[in-house]
């Protein structure tokens, strides 16, 4: 069976350099991506809290404050 011409060493090590190149490349493209799904997330859950706090008429600092205090309970019962 006739083989076509065979691959240089340097043919083989270019050509695996240009395919760690692109998957480098597509790594960084998926990271891109994933950071912007987390973005996303962090968004939605952003509206979520602040509708909540709109229907239920409490100001940022009002927020803060429930917060803390639960905080603070919840700290003084692990103790």
């Amino acid at each position: 069976m006739a083989r076509g011409q065979r691959k240089t060493i340097d043919e083989k090590i270019t050509a695996k350099q240009e395919l760690i190149e692109a998957l480098l490349t597509r790594v960084e493209s998926e990271k891109r991506e994933l950071e912007e799904l987390y973005q996303e997330k962090k968004r939605k859950e952003l509206e979520v809290v602040t509708d909540i706090i709109e229907e239920n008429g409490l100001s940022p600092e009002e927020v803060a404050n429930i917060l803390q205090q639960y905080l603070d309970n919840r700290d003084e019962m692990v103790s």
